[in-house]
């Protein structure tokens, strides 16, 4: 059995918004077509009687060839969830390493996005130094802005 990592999904409530927010703080790139999908096959899929899901799948820096990408969908109807925590159970974060954690936090917050805790030091086993923070995009999903040394 083959297997690889295709893609991590975002449920936004503003795809576009959210979309953009990712192009412009971290540089990744939309991956055409637009999705705009519904029928009685999604409906069967999801669960959800009359889905409809639009979005777009955006590569990640690194992977621009072919590798995994970010997917922000919108769905008709969603459901909010209440204060995102990064010990939540489940999904917690992405992680995105960087030159400058601190000009790209300083974007971050330029384009609508906010902190989590504070940027940190931190020194690993092995000798290794982290330069890391936490911030949330628009939509309260947590992103860990890194960079080892």
């Amino acid at each position: 059995m083959d297997i690889r990592y295709t893609h991590t999904n975002l449920v936004a409530k503003d795809w576009k918004k959210l979309a953009k927010f990712y192009i412009d703080v971290f540089n990744c790139k939309p991956k055409p077509p637009e999705r705009d999908l519904s029928g009685e096959w999604l409906d069967r899929l999801t669960g959800i009687n009359s889905a409809h899901i639009r979005g777009i799948h955006l590569l990640l820096p690194g992977f621009e060839n072919g590798g995994p990408t970010l997917e922000i969908f919108q769905y008709n109807v969603s459901i909010s969830d209440i204060g995102r925590k990064i010990n939540r159970e489940g999904f917690a974060h992405i992680a995105f390493a960087v030159d400058d954690v601190e000009e790209c936090l300083a974007k971050l917050k330029e384009n609508g996005g906010t902190t989590v805790g504070e940027a940190v030091t931190g020194h690993m086993d092995g000798g290794k130094t982290i330069h890391v923070v936490y911030g949330k995009d628009p939509e309260g999903n947590i992103i860990e802005i890194q960079k080892w040394s």
